[in-house]
């Protein structure tokens, strides 16, 4: 009698990957945010059409609106998203009891656990890449030629990138306690923490430089000689943390050569204040370049950290039948 045939490692990645894929995609959380996702950039592109109906102007045009616009995906959306993705991919096995049946398959538990993580992957490669093209045909419909479609690719790389941080974090806290709610909680605790504190920091503290070293959105800083909507602005805008990474290619592709100045917000002459320079105080300056290599980094070593502690836990959690 000849000995049974092991499949190959691929034949068994891929298997779990399949089984993964399949519970996301029939996840009403996951369903639910891919359709609130799409509801929100279908209003982000009616809303001007409505609004011009209204005053009875034809809508501008407006050739940067696809790369200006951010598709549609932000620091929040990548969040959820991220929950949503693997919240319960190794909390809930336990919850469920599926891990029992998983495991007496001929995989490893570092197998599953990268399996998983894969099927994370294509899930928001595949989502990410519909709404960004979703996005990007609608703007050209409603504003015309647009510029730089070029850098969408690069965008999209980007969102998936800083959408991989939150992930680590929320497959950390579910493999560790083994509750798909905490998982849950936690990472929101999180992230409305830096979120809360990087909003008051990053303007009103000279020590904004340590929110370039956490994840989300990180310090402010501005592009001056770029135009702002904002006429007390030194310049554009923009946040240098890890939820910016696809906002910062694109703008280092646009401006190579800029550099991101930091200040703080003078609170006592906020109020009516005659100039720019009443208002902020300039902290100090570093190249564009810096600031998305840095951020890409801190990306990498956090994701890196986090997956570990998952992958970690995951392999000593102890299995109860």
């Amino acid at each position: 009698m000849s000995a049974k045939t092991v499949p190959s490692w691929k034949t068994r990645l891929w298997a779990v990957v399949k089984y993964e894929l399949l519970w996301n995609v029939r996840k009403k959380k996951f369903l639910g945010m891919v359709v609130a996702a799409f509801a929100l950039a279908t209003l982000s592109l009616a809303l001007p059409i409505v609004l011009s109906n209204v005053i009875g102007q034809p809508v501008s045009q407006n050739p940067d609106y696809v790369v200006n616009s951010g598709i549609g995906i932000g620091g929040l959306g990548m969040f959820l998203f991220a929950v949503v993705t693997v919240m319960n991919s190794i909390s809930g096995e336990f919850e469920s009891g599926t891990i029992v049946p998983l495991l007496t398959k001929p995989v490893s538990r570092t197998m599953v656990f990268l399996g998983k993580l894969l099927a994370a992957f294509i899930t928001l490669l595949l989502t990410y890449a519909v709404l960004f093209l979703y996005m990007t045909v609608g703007g050209a419909i409603i504003y015309g030629p647009q510029n730089n479609l070029h850098l969408v690719p690069l965008s999209l790389l980007g969102s998936i990138l800083s959408t991989l941080v939150w992930i680590a974090i929320v497959l950390a806290i579910g493999s560790v306690s083994k509750s798909s709610l905490m998982a849950a909680l936690g990472t929101f605790g999180i992230f409305i923490a830096l979120t809360i504190g990087a909003s008051i920091i990053s303007v009103f503290s000279e020590q904004a430089w340590v929110l370039n070293y956490l994840p989300g959105n990180g310090a402010t800083g501005y592009i001056k000689g770029v135009a702002s909507d904002n006429p007390y602005a030194p310049g554009l805008a923009i946040s240098t943390g890890t939820d910016s990474i696809a906002a910062n290619i694109v703008n280092y592709a646009l401006y190579p050569s800029a550099n991101v100045t930091y200040v703080k917000i003078n609170v006592f002459a906020a109020g009516q204040p005659s100039s720019i320079s009443e208002l902020y105080t300039e902290l100090y300056a570093e190249p564009l370049s810096f600031v998305l290599i840095r951020s890409i980094g801190v990306t990498a070593v956090y994701t890196l950290a986090f997956l570990f502690l998952s992958w970690y836990a995951f392999k000593r959690a102890q299995v109860l039948e």
